[in-house]
């Protein structure tokens, strides 16, 4: 029988709110079983050795999915398909792994059968179950419990709440091990090369910066003001930058900088020599600087031209913030 939308509404927000009392039970049973289990995985990359995840059905899903994300942190994973373990995939395991077996119920045969099988193999093994005290758990090394006083599902069959915790007590032990290992940004670009995250995290000022014509430079001296919006213009930027006479930067000369030029009107500013009216002290970049940390000092100061400096302080590039979108930086 078709639903109104109002009941429709209201059965979606009681499966949301349910799922989120799971989230609420999950992490008030926090104990210091979970600790004994961040300890045991740091212990094991630190000798070398892997996290080998392993499930059925939906926990398999659960299982593929953190795998993906330990891989992602640096933490070296793998998915072991527990019935095919059986025929031949226990090479994937090695004397000092340990394995996190992911089973609701705790009773699931074959998590239990591998169990011994990874005793003989020398490997750890971690009960990740929402029932506690249940074979699994009393026959596993270590113990990862969620909760879910009850599935969203309205029969109580298809698993819901049970999921969503699972799922998210495994994302916790990531993030965890994530902080603990002193992860930075840089190290996590490393697994993310490709696409936008890796655009993000690995591009760094030179490759992105204008070069060239791109870039207006003028000397301080003997530049009048129409000379560098001139400069500006032909290289369709918002700044120019004024070097001394060593060719270190003296200060730049922006859009904004023109307009009050303008409305002070004095004569004929045009021809005045644009270092009277520059802004000195501006903030500059290194080019070897990660392209995020343009960002920040665009955000941060609110500024639209930023200059590349080398190490000696002169103007090797130049960056519009409206240069951002399209390199899928912002």
């Amino acid at each position: 029988m078709p639903l109104d939308p109002a009941t429709i509404l209201a059965k979606a927000r009681q499966c949301l709110l349910i799922e989120r009392e799971a989230l609420d039970a999950t992490a008030r049973v926090l104990n210091s079983d979970f600790v004994e289990v961040v300890q045991a995985v740091e212990s094991t990359i630190g000798n070398g050795r892997k996290v080998i995840f392993s499930g059925v059905g939906k926990s398999a899903h659960i299982c593929q999915k953190l795998t993906g994300t330990f891989n992602s942190i640096g933490v070296p994973s793998a998915f072991l398909d527990p019935t095919q373990a059986l025929h031949g995939d226990l090479g994937l395991c090695a004397a000092g792994d340990i394995a996190i077996l992911l089973s609701n119920s705790g009773a699931t045969a074959e998590m239990l059968r591998l169990l011994p099988i990874f005793e003989r193999f020398g490997l750890k093994t971690v009960a990740f179950t929402g029932t506690p005290d249940s074979e699994l758990f009393r026959g596993a090394d270590y113990r990862l419990v969620y909760h879910a006083p009850q599935e969203a599902c309205p029969l109580a069959l298809a698993p819901t709440a049970s999921t969503t915790a699972a799922l998210a007590l495994g994302d916790a032990l990531a993030m965890v091990l994530l902080e603990s290992r002193g992860l930075t940004r840089e190290d996590f670009a490393k697994y993310h090369p490709a696409g936008t995250l890796g655009m993000t995290l690995l591009l760094r000022v030179k490759d992105i910066m204008r070069t060239g014509e791109g870039c207006p430079v003028l000397p301080e001296t003997k530049t009048t003001i129409q000379e560098a919006i001139f400069s500006m213009t032909k290289a369709k930027a918002g700044a120019v930058a004024l070097t001394g006479a060593d060719g270190k930067l003296a200060g730049i000369f922006t859009d904004g900088d023109f307009r009050r030029c303008a409305l002070k009107g004095e004569g004929k500013f045009l021809q005045q020599p644009v270092g009277a009216s520059m802004t000195r002290g501006a903030r500059t970049i290194g080019s070897d600087a990660l392209a995020v940390e343009a960002l920040k000092l665009f955000q941060q100061y609110k500024i639209s031209d930023l200059f590349a400096l080398d190490a000696e302080g002169r103007p090797m590039g130049y960056i519009d913030v409206q240069d951002l979108p399209k390199l899928k930086i912002l």
